[in-house]
């Protein structure tokens, strides 16, 4: 077998490696274009974990890197003059110059075939050859002259970052945040070997302008940035080597393999530097092609099978990236923090860390981060146990007079159960038994303020008496058996009404002998077989007010503890918000204050009647998904905006604008919205979508990303979720029915074993450490 590598990079050589070991009598070429030595930047980083998948692969090369790094289990966290030090990490930063050497030699010694200084033009200069690999890095000649076929997308990240050294010893993973005239900087280090260490440089454009850093050399940036981080450096220099300001590439691929060429390394996928894991991913991509090539039949099966299994790991890596590189693009949203939420921001960033998780890590911090919630708490005015404080969501919140005994939220979620608009006996056992189980906020579902206001036939009304009588009639129980409030979400389906089912068919519209004519900021169909809305003039808009004001009028009969507006998910309302569904050229259309003039209209009106010691929030979906769309900037405004004529919280969703909606999905995929809208605009809000676990939901207050945490699915599958929780977490003061306590306290004893038994587990479980001191006394 003849393998040609282009590239002699940590992806080339450790495939290289691994393939001339299990296979010796194959023919295995490297290409570099620099000379054996020549490297730039100075350390890499790898975890516990990694380091573990390489002793299984390659214990020789394994050996070596590991005799050759720094170890360190902290992560230091500098910032207003605070530091803290959290432990249990496990990495270890070697020199990148040494690692190469240290593959080289490892590949030499199996008999591979390295050629320096050769530039591989083309792929034609390889002909005959049974496998190419382009690890040829991230300006990749290769996929660069095939891009018709790889379809690589390049996401240039905004922030200016650079690559030095210094002779600063570090003893942790260290991340410095300074404050200067020109703005802030960020400082990523740690030690690669003794002597030496990394400092990844990072900042925002708008302070990489002031500073005037574009105009200078090399040489003046180090000396500038030394003058930045003077203490830090404690008279220490910055050392250069091609460190020049760069904005980051994140590089993915629609394919990355053709024929009998495979894209390996940053040619095919680039993780960003907060992560440390681009090296990682890297070496991992050369582990996965060669378990593809051991397990299959011929080059052409281990290239398919390698394209689809690879894919998923490395994307989920690279949504880690994504999320951890964002979080430092905007540190300027988190500056007015306390330094311990900060700290628990920077650790939690990137969601691989979780507040559960940490707590196994570094049980001191999170504690501290506990203690500083509930002290928040406290300030505002809410008396709680400082000392000893409960977990953060089961601390209560106060919305005006509506005192929440904890943040956990049953989520607003459409049954399509409900009969003329009518909540049934279905309803009152869907939302009593969640509030007998323990949460915090009952939503119910959008409850419509008209018949043609409807989504489908099934959902629920507040227009007339008996819809009136159902729903007091539910509120009444969730008062009387629980601790729980109530909100009833209220709402106008617009251009998504008289639709099917979901289960028949979600937003599919209703046969038209069924259908009922529908409204919308636009005469636009939600899809082309949709039913065409009629574009609202005033005096629709006068009705559907009216009808908002008269379901807020009923809803304070039922004896609701509050009420929101549904201005998202492409709604009415949010169809007016949006410019994808609003192309109006009056005083309703065009700029976002415009676009803002119905919805706040709708919502004022509601605010006069409803009384004013109960609090009103507003759902937003806070980006539309789409190119020219709604973004998380327009969502401030917006949020900016409701608060000012009197919301207290801002429900933050995202999309369901258009079918063209193409979300990211992935664990909390919305937070970061709440997240942006809480911070920017200093407002309390609650985070939804694709939070699963108590875990999450304190992780995500605890980092203050949001107020309230709401949870769908969950709830749907467990209504007694947040008492178990609460047996998870210890919480004894959890309300339960007085029929329902003998279960309750069995729950917290059976809780706390298991919880420990758990914890035991994880810790077993957790990558064995490589730090050589460490194990020589453990063995």
């Amino acid at each position: 077998m003849r393998i040609e590598i282009i590239g002699g990079g940590p992806a080339g050589l450790y495939f290289a490696i691994l393939m001339k070991k299990a296979r010796p009598a194959a023919r295995i070429t490297v290409y570099e274009r620099n000379r054996c030595d020549d490297t730039f930047g100075f350390g890499v980083v790898f975890s516990d974990q990694t380091l573990e998948t390489f002793e299984t692969y390659d214990r020789e090369s394994y050996k070596a890197i590991t005799e050759n790094f720094a170890y360190w289990d902290d992560i230091s966290i500098n910032y207003k003059g605070s530091s803290f030090r959290v432990g249990g990490n496990g990495f270890c930063g070697c020199s990148r110059r040494t690692l190469l050497l240290l593959l080289q030699e490892r590949a030499a010694a199996l008999g591979v075939e390295m050629k320096f200084e050769t530039e591989i033009p083309s792929l034609e200069a390889l002909e005959g050859a049974d496998l190419i690999v382009a690890a040829d890095g991230i300006n990749s000649a290769i996929r660069e002259a095939n891009r018709d076929h790889f379809q690589p997308s390049v996401d240039l990240r905004p922030n200016k970052f650079t690559w030095m050294g210094s002779t600063k010893p570090l003893d942790a993973f260290t991340f410095h945040f300074k404050e200067t005239s020109h703005g802030i900087f960020i400082a990523h280090a740690y030690q690669y070997e003794p002597g030496l260490s990394t400092w990844v440089l990072e900042t925002d454009p708008e302070t990489f302008e002031k500073a005037g850093l574009g105009a200078m050399s090399e040489q003046e940036s180090a000396d500038f940035l030394e003058g930045v981080f003077a203490e830090e450096l404690d008279g220490h220099k910055l050392l250069i080597n091609r460190s020049m300001w760069r904005n980051f590439p994140m590089i993915r691929n629609a394919r990355t393999t053709m024929d009998n060429v495979v894209l390996l390394g940053d040619a095919k996928s680039t993780a960003h530097f907060s992560i440390g894991s681009g090296t990682k991913l890297a070496m991992e991509d050369a582990i996965a092609l060669y378990e593809s090539v051991m397990r299959t039949q011929g080059v052409g099966e281990a290239l398919a099978d390698f394209e689809e299994t690879r894919r998923e790991e490395v994307e989920k890596t690279q949504h880690a990236a994504d999320v951890s590189l964002v979080w430092f693009e905007h540190v300027k949203r988190y500056w007015h923090m306390d330094p311990v939420t900060f700290a628990f921001g920077v650790m939690t960033r990137s969601k691989a860390i979780t507040y559960d998780n940490l707590e196994l890590r570094a049980p001191e911090f999170v504690a501290e981060a506990t203690r500083t919630f509930a002290e928040q708490v406290a300030a505002s005015g809410l008396e709680v146990d400082t000392k000893d404080p409960v977990a953060p969501a089961f601390q209560p919140l106060k919305l005006r007079d509506m005192r929440l005994e904890n943040r956990f939220v049953v989520s607003p979620m459409c049954m399509y159960s409900a009969v003329e608009g009518v909540p049934q006996d279905f309803h009152l056992v869907h939302y009593g038994s969640r509030a007998m189980g323990g949460a915090g906020l009952i939503f119910t579902e959008m409850t419509c303020v008209s018949p043609t206001a409807r989504i489908t036939p099934g959902c629920a009304g507040i227009w007339n008496d008996e819809q009136q009588a159902a729903w007091t009639r539910i509120v009444d129980f969730v008062h009387t058996q629980s601790a729980s409030r109530i909100c009833l979400q209220i709402g106008h389906a617009g251009r998504k009404g008289a639709s099917k089912l979901m289960w028949e068919g979600m937003d599919r519209p209703l046969p038209e002998d069924e259908a009922w004519p529908i409204l919308s900021a636009s005469a636009l169909p939600y899809y082309p077989d949709s039913q065409t809305p009629r574009a609202m003039d005033r005096a629709d808009m006068d009705a559907v007010k009216a009808d908002f004001v008269a379901a807020a009028k009923r809803a304070i009969a039922c004896g609701f503890d509050m009420i929101e507006l549904h201005c998202a998910h492409g709604y009415l309302l949010a169809s007016f918000l949006s410019p994808v569904t609003n192309t109006r050229d009056d005083e309703y259309g065009g700029s976002l204050e415009n676009r803002l003039r119905f919805p706040l209209e709708v919502f004022t009106a509601m605010r006069e009647v409803w009384p004013v010691e109960k609090p009103m929030s507003v759902r937003v979906s806070a980006t539309d998904w789409i190119e020219g769309g709604l973004t998380g900037e327009d969502s401030v405004e917006i949020a900016r905006a409701f608060a000012q004529a009197g919301a207290d919280l801002i429900d933050v969703s995202t999309g369901q604008t258009s079918p063209a909606s193409k979300p990211v999905f992935g664990r909390m995929f919305q937070t970061s919205f709440s997240d942006q809208i809480r911070n920017e605009a200093d407002l309390a809000t609650m985070a939804v979508g694709a939070i699963t676990t108590a875990d999450q939901a304190n992780t995500i207050l605890t980092a203050g990303r949001a107020d309230l945490v709401a949870l769908g699915r969950p709830h749907l599958a467990d209504p007694a979720f947040t008492l178990r929780a609460a047996g998870d977490y210890g919480f004894g003061d959890i309300f339960a029915p007085k029929q329902y306590q003998p279960g309750k306290f069995q729950l917290l004893r059976n809780a706390e074993r298991a919880r420990e038994e758990l914890k035991e587990l994880k810790l077993k479980a957790k990558p064995k450490t490589h730090n050589p001191a460490f194990r020589e006394a453990a063995e």
